[in-house]
């Protein structure tokens, strides 16, 4: 095994077609209770630099920090030590809305803050995203 500098593991990225206005995916995306209703409870503040916590069930509260926060078409925020997060919402006609969730920061070698391979919680994360992004469009088209 090469000790030399690690090698990256592909993005997870979800897309989602939802219809519901732009305006209205924003609010449950980029707002502490909207991400509260299909990801997460969280102390989210909308705005750059705003630190908070998600809280991950059995696996505790993840230390968060807000580095981008454009309304109404992207929100990017650092999760845990590894991790970056970027919704991107774009109107694809009025009333439908193109979700699109990237989670990256994933490396060969690395380990998450409770010492789990990236290699084999990626797997799991893609997989549970791909749920959780159903369940917010369920959410708004309810």
């Amino acid at each position: 095994m090469s000790t030399s500098s690690s090698r990256s593991l592909p993005e997870i990225r979800q897309v989602q077609v939802i219809k519901a206005p732009i305006e209205k995916v924003w609010q449950a995306t980029a707002t502490s209770e909207g991400i509260a209703s299909w990801f997460m409870p969280n102390t989210f503040r909308p705005e750059e630099g705003a630190e908070f916590v998600l809280q991950s069930g059995h696996f505790g509260d993840s230390p968060c920090l807000v580095t981008e926060f454009s309304p109404p078409n992207k929100l990017q925020f650092n999760w845990g030590k590894d991790w970056s997060v970027t919704f991107l919402l774009k109107e694809l006609e009025p009333g439908v809305t193109e979700f699109t969730l990237i989670h990256s920061g994933w490396m060969e070698d690395g380990l998450t803050e409770f010492g789990q391979p990236h290699s084999e919680v990626r797997g799991n994360m893609n997989g549970g995203w791909t749920g959780i992004v159903k369940k917010l469009a369920a959410v708004l088209e309810n």
